[in-house]
């Protein structure tokens, strides 16, 4: 049974574009299909959620905060390292983590989740060996095509519905 999973940002959460403003400000937008089922995730179905990414954001934090996640790990270049630590700290293994990401910095803690995905923009290396390409690009929906995946696989789906219906 997944009790964790783990998100990565640009072209997972959102479409991967970073848009910059005359005056230097960052923009990225968010599904918010994704964002409802991830506080489904962890606010109503009591589970745990982490983003890991490579790069810094306070629009990251803002969202990590909105949706109530409470392992955010910014700026990171060895993600599975930082997810043992997670791991560690949750008394979690691996085979309890489901992660997505999309590219190559995201490749060796695919391999050691207990359940991979990448969306369906996610680069071909990462489709070769994942458990799931998703049908839903980065910032389209494909987290919450996760998790509703993970809910029917580990026949949690009545309660995953039953918590807004």
């Amino acid at each position: 049974m997944i009790k964790l999973i783990v998100l990565d940002v640009d072209g997972t959460l959102t479409d991967g574009k970073i848009t910059y403003t005359n005056n230097g400000d960052e923009i990225k937008s968010f599904d918010v299909a994704d964002g409802l089922a991830i506080a489904t995730w962890t606010k109503k179905l009591g589970k745990k959620a982490a983003i890991i990414t490579g790069r810094n954001s306070l629009i990251v934090e803002r969202r990590a905060n909105d949706l109530k996640i409470e392992h955010l790990h910014q700026g990171i270049h060895n993600k599975d390292e930082v997810l043992q630590s997670i791991l560690d700290e949750e008394g979690i293994t691996w085979d309890e983590v489901a992660a997505i990401g999309d590219d190559l910095n995201d490749y060796k803690m695919l391999k050691k989740a207990g359940l991979s995905f990448t969306p369906k923009n996610g680069t071909e290396v990462l489709k070769e060996f994942v458990d799931v390409v998703c049908q839903n690009q980065g910032g389209s929906g494909a987290v919450r095509e996760m998790i509703e995946i993970i809910c029917k696989k580990d026949e949690i789906e009545k309660d995953f519905l039953n918590a807004w219906i």
